[in-house]
Formats: C-alpha cells, sequence, structure tokens
C-alpha cells in the first residue's frame, strides 16, 4: 500500500563524491517487500521544487524500524535533500513501483548483480535478500573514477564483488561487460539497475539468459498518472507498446523495453 509519511531522519551523510547516505525511521518501512522499489521524496519548504524525487532504496531494517537511501546530489531538489540534517523530517511517498523478483529461483542457483552509479544501492538489499532465500550471489559494480565508488566494503560481505572504472583509478579499468568477460563469470541469471547504455550491453551480451533490468528515468508523479517516464516496449505484443517506468518497473525481465 501506498503511503505518505513524514520520516524521521537519523543520519545524511557523504559517503563518496557527491553521493549521500541517508538513514529514516518511520512506519513506512514496514510497508516495503520488494527490493528495487522507490521512495518519492519532497524536497525544500516551498512550491520550489514542484516534483518530488525519485530515490531506490538500499536497505531495509524492519526490526529497527529504518530505511537507507543512497542517492547523488546533483540537481536542485537532491541538493536541497543533501542539506538535510539528522533530526529533521522527510516528506516520502512509497513504497512505489514494482521491484525485483525474488521467490522465483530454486536455492543454490548463481546470480550476478550488475550495477552502474547511482543504480548500485537497490542491488544491496537484493543481494541480502537472495542470500536469504538460499542464492549464491556475486557482485560486479562500474563507476566513472574511485572517487564516486562506494559500498564496495558491504557488498564485498555479501559475496565475491569486482569493481569497474572508466578511468581505471579503482578494479579494472573499463565496463562492467569488461570485468564480467575478464573474470569468466558465470552465473544462472542476472539482475542489473544503471544507466540504460549499461543495460543495453549487458541485454545484448547476456539476453540469451535470464535476467531483470531496473530503469533510471525521469519522473513526474511516480504513479504512472503523467506518463512522463514512458519508453517503448521491444516488442509489440498486440496490448499497449509502451510502459511506465513508474508504475510498470522500474524493474522488467529482459527484452520488454526497449533499451
Amino acid at each position: 500500500m501506498i503511503k505518505k509519511d513524514l520520516m524521521h531522519i537519523i543520519s545524511n551523510e557523504e559517503i563518496a563524491e557527491n553521493i549521500f547516505k541517508m538513514v529514516l525511521s518511520g512506519d513506512l518501512v514496514y510497508e516495503l517487500n520488494e527490493p528495487g522499489q522507490f521512495l518519492h521524496f519532497k524536497t525544500g519548504t516551498g512550491v520550489e521544487p514542484l516534483l518530488r524525487r525519485p530515490i531506490s532504496i538500499a536497505e531495509i531494517d524492519k526490526e529497527n524500524r529504518r530505511l537507507t537511501v543512497i542517492y547523488r546530489a546533483e540537481g536542485k531538489g537532491t541538493t536541497l535533500l543533501s542539506h538535510e540534517k539528522a533530526g529533521a523530517s522527510a516528506d516520502v511517498l512509497g513504497p512505489l513501483g514494482n521491484g525485483f523478483p525474488i521467490h522465483e529461483e530454486d536455492e543454490g542457483k548463481t546470480a550476478l548483480l550488475v550495477g552502474g552509479g547511482i543504480g548500485v544501492p537497490p542491488l544491496y538489499e537484493l543481494s541480502k535478500q537472495l542470500i536469504q532465500n538460499g542464492i549464491k550471489v556475486f557482485h560486479v559494480l562500474g563507476f566513472q573514477k574511485s572517487e564516486a565508488a562506494f559500498y564496495e566494503k558491504e557488498f564485498s560481505e555479501l559475496g565475491p564483488t569486482f569493481i569497474a572504472t572508466v578511468d581505471g583509478s579503482l578494479g579494472t579499468k573499463g565496463f562492467v561487460t569488461d570485468v564480467i568477460k575478464e573474470k569468466g563469470l558465470e552465473f544462472d541469471l542476472f539482475y542489473s539497475c544503471g544507466p540504460k547504455s549499461m543495460l543495453a550491453a549487458l541485454s545484448s551480451s547476456y539476453g540469451e539468459s535470464k535476467g531483470y533490468i531496473s530503469l533510471e528515468e525521469r519522473m513526474g508523479c511516480g504513479i504512472g498518472a503523467c506518463f512522463a517516464c514512458v519508453c517503448e516496449k521491444a516488442v509489440n505484443d498486440g496490448d499497449k507498446n509502451y510502459v511506465k517506468i513508474c508504475s510498470d518497473g522500474p524493474v522488467f525481465p529482459v527484452g520488454v523495453v526497449k533499451l
């Protein structure tokens, strides 16, 4: 059920270059079930910015009534959010969207989780839940440079983790696909979140494998009413030839959305 909540900000700190980690507490935590869903944050105290900002959920802690989001401060709204201090309140709407399916695979299978940039955060909760279901995991995380990298240690504690940076300042020089080929990684299925170029490369190289991708897209309402985040389907199946990232996604099986 989608709820609006004034959540208490426990902490809000910069963990990499322009990357912030915010921990919040509130009853909305109990509505979260699927890794890969997102929240819609109101930023600022006045009319501007008018639209809420979608931010994915990095970790769910129902026992302590907390959740964690990780976001990049790059526009007006997220920059305002980065200035919020511990003890303040965050106006949050959620949970929104459809997350990653985690109960479809048999225990003992191996899953590859691939994240790019700010697409990395939702994979952390996904990895934790897959492990709880008996799935073996390993991760490939891509960043522009070492200063922009985050959560390498946290992912490494869950399973083998490989890093790629475009400039070669951390891990393998190149892209996530270079790491997968270089390490000869084998897997039963993959999950990925990041820029379209990365998702397209993965889908092109591993589209025959079972996989799920989570799309990053600019959004207006976040609930499927405004059509701001419409994307074309890859195959016309006789139904509507488009999907709404916010309400039909953001997670889709590989091959559903044209990249």
